[in-house]
């Protein structure tokens, strides 16, 4: 009975120093939940916005409109702009999460009042998609059950410390937050300062290379390793080049393209003024695209 009520008394305490500080993102019970990180601050999961301004719907029930300040796609990471009196922020922890540590989720019910619930880290240093398909490393799988409308909500040491910015449901009883490092703590002030970061993006929605080798195997095309473009943004500096749906990127930049990670790790290295050299088969065509990109380093829509 000691043991259960020392949890009993840590969900109280959590509930008590950290409820408060948790918000409803957006409107409806299922859009997405969000942490008071400073005044007039709130942290949330890029995924859960809708345009520049949303609804922030505080634990009191106080309902504001909240502007975005700076929005970070690819690493599933947004702030918002709202005011946030009478809502302290969340003190972050300090030091390394070993496994085993006993975890608490708190969120904001569509319902009013607090949910805790409680676990333990499962896992550290666990890769997930983020909302474009790049890879976002290091996150911090745990057990506490979350339920649907909770990502952006924060996962808490017994204190009460910030450990990680749930974003992501693994199924089977495993869930992953980004952890509240201090790498983190420099992109979230950053975000804060409205200083959204700036990638270099094609303009194109892709499919894997088994897919890309099953569909050209279809209508009787040679089976190659790349990835198959299956829309193209209009406006986007791939389609200027003269991309098309259909085509097959097999190399970039002479990378052969396995998988997206390879596209998105060459994106990743161009600077400011180089032009991106593409090998593409066009049905049984292969020729070379360079894609030029001034003007287009951004948030721009698309897996790549």
């Amino acid at each position: 009975m000691a043991v259960l009520e020392e949890v009993q008394q840590a969900v109280e305490k959590v509930a008590d120093s950290v409820g408060g500080s948790v918000v409803r993102i957006g409107r409806g019970p299922g859009r997405g939940a969000g942490i008071v990180i400073g005044d007039g601050a709130v942290l949330t999961n890029a995924h859960n916005l809708r345009g520049s301004e949303t609804t922030v719907t505080f634990a009191d029930g106080r309902v504001e409109t909240g502007t975005v300040a700076g929005v970070d796609v690819d690493s599933d990471l947004a702030v918002v702009r709202v005011p946030t009196a009478g809502a302290g922020p969340l003190e972050w922890h300090d030091g390394a999460v070993r496994l085993g540590t006993p975890v608490l989720a708190v969120s904001s019910p569509a319902g009013g009042g607090v949910r805790v619930t409680t676990g333990t880290v499962s896992s550290s240093g666990r890769a997930f998609r983020g909302p474009r398909g790049r890879l976002v490393p290091g996150g911090l799988e745990h057990t506490a059950p979350l339920a649907r409308g909770s990502s952006g909500s924060p996962v808490v040491d017994v204190t009460g410390r910030l450990l990680g910015i749930n974003t992501h449901r693994l199924g089977e009883g495993f869930y992953l937050a980004i952890p509240t490092d201090p790498e983190l703590r420099s992109r979230v002030d950053a975000l804060a300062r409205g200083e959204s970061p700036q990638r270099r993006y094609l303009g194109l929605a892709l499919l894997p290379a088994k897919a890309a080798r099953r569909l050209r195997a279809a209508v009787g095309l040679p089976e190659r390793d790349g990835l198959l473009v299956r829309a193209v943004d209009e406006d986007g500096p791939a389609a200027r080049a003269g991309v098309h749906a259909g085509d097959l990127l097999v190399e970039a930049g002479g990378r052969p393209l396995g998988s997206a990670d390879d596209l998105f790790a060459v994106l990743g290295s161009l600077g400011d003024d180089d032009v991106l050299s593409l090998r593409v088969v066009r049905g049984a065509d292969e020729l070379e695209i360079r894609v030029a990109f001034t003007g287009d380093a951004g948030e721009g829509s698309g897996a790549a």
